[in-house]
């Protein structure tokens, strides 16, 4: 085992005095120590202060464009396999996540690129026509002035493990100058403290504004400290853990929660040519593999449409395929208990439809991945996850708003294949259905930089809009000098 590896980020006032809790992780027969900040009641309430204040004091007059350039100087930093952090992240992440090697490098990458400088351009401009409003008063359309102020202090709450997933929360948040204090994900508590760390390298007065630690959830402690502290939680996990901690927060403190969502895909007759059924299968047992369908926008089931040069059976096989291949280059991480028994249940299910003729299971149960064709319509289910996946065969792509409707409180990303006028057609009839994002197969599990998360604004609704009417502007006109 190697030396103990620091976790999260603290302004240099609390560096040194903080306790840390000792947490062991271990895949692929190494184990890596994380040594996580775990601060007392009044360390906690300290640290609040001190970063609401330097958010007032100083995050406020920073330009938009200063906080831009640093978070693209740490993200260029992460993106360059040679600098000590993107090593470290490389050598220890496989092991504390339990993803292959492979996966976590290039997942890395294809991640860290959506925070660059252009990205995070594209980011602001998605959400306000006129980022200026963030750096002060700005002409308002229907007349007057208006600008946006994000909150003092914004508190982060995390969950999962897939790796560096807490970045989009925590770039959003500094975009919008709000004083930033994140909860680490027990299961990948490291990603989000480097990053804080490069960006206190490439602009210390920002790095005073934002703070990585972690507390135990729902044991009293420092927790409350937090939760009375912050003006905005956003917070990620299940319904239940969300509910909870809702609950725990005064009336007054905005809450904007991430549970779960389930996703899916559909391929319609006209991809299933011979040309093109293929490699369509390979990239949709890429959306499975990356991250074990552990993310919100990995399929569960797929859809196949009839009347294609390739039946469904016949993609079900080459999906089959493709999921036995890419086992060599990223073998699956090791299952818990839990996750075994997942997937245990979820094919002991299929195999009694397959005595009713209704479903044919692919693969052995030994294997990493599978797959299970069903023959007629099903309504959308979770899968057993870890590469575990329906494929469903409709008549008509038309069909299948119908069959996902009733998860509409858990729909989220939608993978379509299908020419550009079903396309749209079908995305009409998904959004009605409470889907938020069509994406290309093979891109599911990769939002684009300024995707609207859960349907809602990433950055506006994180900020308070302040207007000065257009009759306070021309009265204003009555007392100038030169009125007179």
């Amino acid at each position: 085992m190697s030396a103990v590896e620091q976790a999260g980020h603290l302004p240099d006032i609390f560096s040194e005095a903080v306790g840390r809790r000792v947490v062991e992780h271990r895949a692929w027969g190494e184990t890596v120590a994380v040594a996580l900040p775990d601060l007392s009641d009044a360390q906690a309430s300290a640290l609040c202060a001190h970063v609401r204040t330097r958010a007032r004091e100083t995050l406020r007059r920073m330009e938009t464009a200063r906080i831009v350039a640093a978070i693209d100087r740490a993200s260029a930093c992460l993106l360059d396999r040679a600098h000590p952090l993107r090593r470290k992240a490389e050598a220890l992440l496989p092991v504390v996540t339990g993803y292959d090697r492979e996966t976590v490098r290039l997942g890395l990458t294809s991640y860290l690129k959506t925070f660059r400088k252009p990205q995070l351009l594209r980011f602001l401009a998605e959400d306000f026509s006129n980022p200026g409003v963030l750096d002060g008063f700005q002409p308002a359309v229907k007349g007057g002035l208006v600008r946006a102020r994000g909150p003092d202090l914004l508190l982060h709450v995390w969950a999962g493990n897939v790796p560096a997933l807490p970045l989009w929360s925590l770039v959003a948040g500094l975009l919008v100058k709000a004083g930033t204090v994140g909860k680490l994900a027990s299961a990948e508590p490291l990603t989000a403290g480097w990053f804080a760390h490069l960006i206190a390298e490439a602009d210390p007065e920002l790095g005073e504004c934002l703070a990585i630690t972690w507390w135990k959830g729902g044991a009293g402690g420092a927790e409350a400290a937090y939760l009375t502290a912050a003006d905005c939680v956003m917070a990620y996990g299940g319904n239940d853990t969300l509910a909870a901690l809702r609950a725990k927060l005064p009336v007054t403190t905005r809450f904007l929660p991430h549970g779960h969502r389930i996703g899916f895909a559909m391929v319609g007759r006209e991809a299933l040519d011979s040309r093109r059924a293929g490699p369509l299968a390979q990239l949709a047992a890429h959306d499975m593999v990356r991250y074990e369908q552990q993310g919100c926008y990995a399929p569960q089931m797929l859809f196949v449409e009839r009347g294609g040069a390739t039946a469904p059976d016949e993609f079900a096989r080459h999906l089959a395929h493709a999921l036995a291949a890419l086992a060599s280059r990223h073998p699956r991480r090791r299952l818990d208990q839990a996750e075994s028994s997942a997937i245990a249940a979820w094919r002991s299910g299929h195999e009694m439809r397959a005595l009713d003729g209704c479903a044919s299971l692919l693969g052995d149960p030994a294997d990493p991945w599978s797959v299970v064709l069903l023959d007629r319509p099903a309504t959308l289910s979770p899968s057993g996850l870890n590469r575990s996946l329906a494929v469903v065969a409709v008549d008509d792509l038309a069909e299948v708003p119908a069959l996902v409707a009733p998860h509409r409180a858990y729909l989220q990303t939608a993978g379509i294949a299908a020419a550009p006028a079903r396309l749209v057609a079908l995305a009409d009839d998904l959004a009605a259905v409470g889907v938020t994002r069509i994406s290309a197969i093979g891109r599911m599990t990769a939002p684009e930089a300024g995707w609207h998360h859960d349907g809602r604004f990433s950055l506006l609704d994180l900020v308070t809009v302040t207007e000065i009417e257009a009759g306070a502007e021309a009265a204003a006109e009555g007392f100038a000098p030169y009125a007179d």
